[in-house]
């Protein structure tokens, strides 16, 4: 189960991996367009937007480090591997995407008090081939891992940066057809509002995973019911579930059994029962869960003192 589980992980991780290379090569292509395109047509607009893609090019760029380092093996140093890079490294987009998001909220308001002249229809062309380019991001993005926090962060990134060629077409097009400047402000505000709640979940998901909270979607109680009611066993105490990444929930339990389990070789069917039950039973499939069996009257730390 457990070499199942790990080949899947190193399966997901490389086509995570070869779509996130093929994403930051598009990524920083556009940024070159993008820079030359602002430096031809002076725009603000344009410049503005290319400091988004900029910022989401070294975003997936970081979650493209981190799916590397996700990927080596476990040592007895780092005995979980790196995969704890993942939820680090979305944590760090999600707090510089939410950077740019209030930027942008800024920005949109002093540009609304005093617009400024830009050149509708050139910045008009530069908006297509950038909206362009963050649809086939997206396309690639989407058949990836979307439970991996690395893989959503990404998506994040290029979602972001694929709204604001949005907005930069339609302000171009308004401005254009009416001079209304003040256009290009509201839509950035708009992108701002519409990014900003999607950032603070993914942020919030991941410190809950750093703080080891409950996986989403498993009840912590109704896990404990189920060991409690296993044959044999007696009490269940110090249970604790957490997540180490996005696709590697952990539970450890100590359970305490009849001290006739202990002579009569019940012991290895009854921790076999228990890790059944929490792979297979819940929503949320713990396959990596340690459970210390205990006899009746047992005391750890009523051991530790006598030995001290």
């Amino acid at each position: 189960m457990g070499h199942s589980h790990s080949h899947q992980h190193s399966h997901a991780g490389g086509q995570n991996l070869k779509r996130l290379r093929l994403v930051v090569l598009m990524a920083w292509s556009l940024v070159a367009f993008q820079l030359v395109g602002a430096w031809l047509t002076g725009s603000l607009a344009l410049l503005f937007d290319t400091v988004h893609v900029f910022t989401d090019a070294l975003g997936v760029s970081v979650a493209l480090v981190a799916t590397r380092l996700a990927l080596r093996p476990a040592s007895d140093r780092h005995t979980w591997g790196f995969r704890r890079v993942e939820v680090i490294s979305a944590m760090l987009q999600a707090t510089v995407l939410l950077g740019v998001g209030l930027f942008v909220l800024y920005e949109a308001i002093q540009r609304f008090m005093h617009p400024e002249e830009i050149p509708g229809r050139e910045v008009l062309f530069f908006g297509l081939v950038g909206l362009l380019g963050n649809v086939i991001m997206i396309a690639v993005l989407v058949g990836g891992d979307r439970s991996n926090f690395n893989m959503r962060a990404a998506f994040l990134e290029v979602l972001n940066d694929a709204l604001g060629s949005v907005a930069v077409i339609i302000s171009a097009l308004i401005i254009w057809r009416t001079g209304f400047y003040q256009a290009d402000a509201l839509v950035a505000l708009l992108i701002g509002l519409l990014i900003i709640p999607r950032t603070v979940k993914l942020f919030r998901e991941t410190v809950s995973v750093l703080l080891e909270s409950t996986p989403p979607g498993l009840d912590l109680e109704l896990v404990r019911s189920h060991l409690l009611g296993q044959e044999h066993v007696l009490a269940v105490h110090d249970l604790h579930a957490s997540q180490i990444s996005s696709d590697l929930p952990v539970l450890t339990a100590h359970v305490v059994l009849d001290d006739e389990c202990f002579t009569s070789g019940h012991t290895v069917q009854i921790l076999k029962n228990l890790q059944t039950c929490v792979a297979e039973h819940f929503e949320v499939s713990i396959e990596h869960s340690t459970f210390q069996l205990e006899p009746q009257g047992f005391s750890a730390d009523e051991d530790l003192r006598h030995l001290h």
